[in-house]
């Protein structure tokens, strides 16, 4: 999914600064061929007639094959048998039976290159086609959120752990309704096509029940119905251990439209400038001020992910916070609250971010991706799904004074104040 904004931002920030290094080793790659050829040439020349310089003349088309286009190869091979032929006439002896072997040596290993670069050709179109399939299936499950929705910027990532893996377990999906503008961000238990398939089925669900139901609780409860369903599709395990955990918000218009019944307490924040949140068993999202202070949205009680609701049944409550203006919330899956370093230290968010002031969501997921990169010293075990949004404030300016992720919040940073206290 296309990055810098998509859903599995596969063109990865943290390649920015190889470019330089990926184009000298390619013009090293295109002139290896020619100088080998080169090189044997001087060899031989240079050296008694005993020796020969027949397997660098054979090592060049071979070197061509997998890098370079047929026509290349076939040039690069032509190259190496004429040198061959021309230094064994120059030298007198063409027509010696160890300077013919050596020349249909040369032919042979010559026509071999062409088969391998036929392969290697082949195999590199079906897995650009592959790619495409992959990155359409990806568009369709996990579309890129807009710029902006409902008022609201919006940033979305998804760093998947496996090099050139497009999506896997983690979803996001944001919705402008009636109800307001409602989000779902979750990660399904399992690897594979399976956790794939349990994406679609979430995702799917929630775009209907954010249009139909009238309040959050009933979204998640139709998410639960879902997965019970696909449950007892599927065979084996996955029948009876299958869920996900998942965190939906919902944020109600400007004018205070779109509130749910029953939700919150009555001396609740009610309408415009409040978030209703929905856990089930997911990370807590992170509620970003404009002055630098943090707020982490615990729930109030802790629920037992979508998908196991034959283990305990509770009515969803949605909990209800302040979300001012110029302040942004932050929604992740484990893969960025689980990432280690190389000391087994898990990464912290919240630690990380509090007291950072970033221009707009889009930012502060550049600068949290960066982050967790330099904590994990570039690898990952998980994959990770971020979305961000922010609320503009009245008058604020397009950008605003940047603070960097790196290093962690001082002493005398803003403090990290616990959701329940909001």
């Amino acid at each position: 999914m296309g990055h810098p904004r998509g859903a599995a931002g596969r063109g990865r920030r943290g390649g920015e600064g190889r470019p330089g290094t990926y184009g000298r080793a390619r013009r090293f790659l295109r002139a290896l061929p020619p100088l080998i050829i080169v090189g044997g040439v001087v060899f031989d020349l240079s050296t008694p007639a005993t020796y020969t310089a027949a397997p660098l003349f054979s090592a060049a088309p071979l070197i061509a094959a997998p890098f370079f286009s047929t026509l290349t190869t076939l040039l690069t091979g032509i190259a190496a048998v004429l040198a061959s032929v021309g230094l064994h006439v120059y030298n007198g002896t063409a027509t010696q039976v160890p300077s013919l072997t050596e020349v249909f040596t040369v032919v042979t290993v010559s026509a071999l290159a062409m088969l391998v670069n036929r392969v290697v050709r082949r195999s590199g179109e079906r897995l650009a086609s592959a790619r495409v399939i992959a990155e359409t299936a990806q568009k369709a499950v996990l579309p890129t959120p807009a710029e902006r929705i409902g008022g609201l910027q919006c940033a979305a990532r998804y760093e998947a752990a496996q090099a050139d893996a497009f999506i896997g377990g983690d979803l996001f999906a944001v919705q402008d309704t009636p109800h307001g503008v409602r989000l779902v961000v979750g990660d399904v238990r399992g690897k594979g096509m399976e956790a794939v398939e349990a994406v679609a089925v979430v995702i799917g669900a929630f775009r209907e029940a954010a249009e139909q139901e009238a309040s959050l609780e009933g979204v998640a409860q139709r998410l639960e119905r879902a997965l019970a369903r696909e449950g007892t599709r599927r065979d084996g395990l996955d029948a009876f251990e299958g869920f996900t955990t998942a965190v939906l918000a919902e944020i109600p218009r400007a004018d205070g439209t779109g509130g749910g019944e029953g939700e919150g307490d009555a001396g609740s924040v009610r309408g415009a400038g409040s978030v209703r949140v929905v856990n089930r068993g997911h990370p807590p999202p992170l509620l970003l001020y404009a002055d630098g202070n943090l707020d982490v949205l615990d729930p109030a009680e802790p629920a037992l992910p979508l998908g196991m609701g034959e283990l305990a049944a509770w009515p969803d409550r949605a909990e209800e916070r302040p979300y001012p203006p110029g302040a942004t919330l932050l929604f992740y899956t484990d893969g960025l609250s689980e990432a280690r370093n190389t000391e087994g230290v898990f990464y912290d968010p919240a630690s990380r971010l509090a007291g950072r002031i970033f221009p707009g969501p889009e930012e502060l997921l550049d600068a949290l991706v960066d982050d967790v990169r330099l904590h994990t010293g570039g690898g990952s075990t998980d994959d990770m799904a971020l979305l961000a949004l922010s609320r503009p404030a009245t008058g604020q300016q397009e950008r605003r004074r940047t603070m960097p992720v790196v290093p962690p919040a001082s002493p005398g940073a803003p403090p990290i104040r616990p959701g329940h206290q909001a």
